[in-house]
């Protein structure tokens, strides 16, 4: 009895040397692929089903871009569930927004906006819901400033710092020039992105239905060039990406058969090749998601 105890300790330590040298080796070629492109990275990766983690400048900032909808995304939900607001709600559409820094009037121009047809319906009436699930799919500046307008940006940070994410800064709506001038900016970490990830992935946020109904809209993304942008098609990610000028961002859940999952946060700033430094980070997905067959 005393032999087979043994026999099965010495299986279990090589088996997790094997483990360990296997993530070494992964993030050997993950780094080595991050030092091919001039710009500066962080890459944030969590296995769901093991716990292992491959963190990369997590603790670093970057300017959220557009990844800070997912977060006004879950603060609207939030308040539906408290009752403060419905999903229903009807909301007028209307080109004007105010800055954080004087309250001074700006617009947004649909020349600079991913999503053109929600221009076309200035004066009409969409509900709450349309307007995040295009901020979501379509990444709508114009629905995001919208939502924003109506939930308002106050409880954010807090919503965020009860799931972990303790650095992330959702200040405003996007486009507010006067804002960004002043470096009154959306700003992010890694790790940051990861905790709320992870809290969608395991059925945290509000409740599992409710968490389960936004990753639902997050698989509805309509720009996959980064994390998706190798893995087979058969493969679902719920994510939400971001890019500005020098900037390319992605961030979600991946999600593999028997009930498998995988966080990966992938962020990005100084870029000199945005286009170079986007695929970069595809190549880093691929890696990760090859690593796990």
């Amino acid at each position: 009895m005393k032999n087979i105890f043994l026999t099965l300790f010495i299986l279990l330590f090589i088996f997790s040397c094997n483990q360990t040298k296997d993530y070494d080796s992964l993030e050997e070629r993950i780094v080595g692929l991050l030092d091919s492109e001039k710009g500066e990275f962080a890459v944030a990766y969590k296995n769901l089903s093991t716990g292992e983690t491959i963190l990369i400048n997590e603790n670093e900032e970057f300017h959220a871009a557009s990844t800070m909808k997912t977060p006004v995304m879950i603060e609207a939900f939030k308040k539906n569930n408290e009752g403060l607001i419905s999903l229903d709600d009807s909301i007028l559409i209307k080109n004007e927004f105010k800055s954080i820094v004087d309250g001074s009037i700006f617009k947004l121009s649909s020349f600079d906006d991913s999503d053109k047809k929600s221009y076309e319906k200035i004066g009409s009436y969409l509900t709450l819901k349309e307007l995040i699930y295009d901020m979501i799919t379509i990444s709508s500046n114009f629905a995001t400033n919208l939502v924003i307008d109506y939930i308002g940006t106050k409880e954010i940070n807090n919503t965020m710092r009860s799931l972990g994410a303790n650095n992330i800064n959702v200040l405003r709506g996007v486009e507010d020039i006067k804002a960004f001038n002043n470096g009154m900016n959306n700003t992010t970490t890694a790790h940051d992105l990861l905790k709320i990830y992870e809290n969608l992935a395991k059925g945290n946020i509000i409740s599992s239905d409710i968490s389960d109904e936004m990753i639902n809209i997050l698989k509805n993304q309509k720009y996959d060039d980064i994390i998706p942008k190798y893995l087979p098609k058969s493969v679902e990610v719920a994510h939400k990406d971001g890019w500005i000028s020098g900037v390319r961002h992605d961030s979600g859940i991946i999600f593999l058969e028997n009930n498998k999952k995988y966080v990966l946060v992938l962020l990005s700033k100084k870029l000199e090749n945005e286009i170079e430094g986007a695929d970069i980070l595809a190549k880093i997905s691929l890696e990760i998601y090859n690593s796990l067959l």
